[in-house]
């Protein structure tokens, strides 16, 4: 059945419908524009960094963006899958203002396997809150749907309810760095009820796209005055400034 189907409906690209070997795949187009984070990358958010090629170099070795060094960020460590641009913005936008459901097993595999070196025993799996309004507009909220999985393939507790929005704010889109900042200060709570199973235990906070760290800021400094222990977090795309 499943073969017959396959010949009626064949696999499609993820990102341009192109036919495809396999489900979940991209096009060898799409795919040389997906730019995927491999190898040295910033230790806290995640951003590719260049290759220093110095072999003394050791894997838990810290390592910083200028973003990073210049801006202290309320958490620990971060990764993320892809570079917000070509293939990874595409995406990204098809899933937050798109509909594109359907995206939400190939791209929570890719988070899942980008989390692993962020995973540790008792982590907890927190999805960044969207507005209400912003919510009720779009029926689900793109954090949830990729955190969802990541928790599923290591077996974490998800916590989507774990944080909260205080009230609404503006679209980020077009603002300066300092104008994300105060737009998003002290607009995430974690309520009372749920801030007793955070207490101590390390948190994964996980959303779709990172740009200033605004946002991830905001819900990571709840996190923290909710007693959470260290925190991570984790992104499917990261925008990085072009070189």
């Amino acid at each position: 059945m499943k073969g017959a189907l396959r010949l009626v409906f064949p696999p499609q690209c993820l990102s341009c419908g192109t036919p495809v070997t396999e489900e979940g795949g991209l096009c060898a187009l799409c795919w040389r524009e997906a730019d995927f984070i491999h190898g040295t990358c910033c230790t806290c958010c995640g951003a590719p960094l260049p290759d220093s090629g110095d072999a003394d170099t050791e894997a838990g070795d810290l390592l910083s963006c200028d973003e990073c060094l210049i801006t202290p960020r309320p958490w620990q460590s971060g990764r993320a899958a892809l570079v917000y641009r070509g293939t990874g913005r595409k995406l990204a936008l098809m899933l937050k203002h798109g509909d594109r459901l359907d995206l939400a097993p190939a791209l929570g595999g890719w988070l899942a396997r980008t989390a692993e070196p962020l995973v540790q025993p008792g982590t907890v799996v927190v999805p960044v809150p969207v507005p209400l309004r912003r919510l009720l507009r779009r029926k689900y909220n793109q954090a949830e749907i990729l955190a969802r999985p990541v928790a599923r393939a290591y077996g974490l507790d998800f916590l989507p309810g774990a944080l909260r929005r205080l009230r609404h704010t503006p679209m980020q889109d077009h603002r300066s760095v300092t104008d994300r900042y105060a737009n998003q200060k002290d607009t995430i709570t974690a309520p009372t009820r749920i801030a007793q199973r955070l207490q101590g235990r390390p948190v994964l906070l996980v959303d779709d796209v990172m740009a200033s760290g605004a946002t991830l800021c905001a819900a990571a400094t709840a996190l923290n005055a909710a007693g959470a222990g260290p925190l991570s977090i984790l992104v499917l795309a990261r925008a990085v400034k072009d070189a």
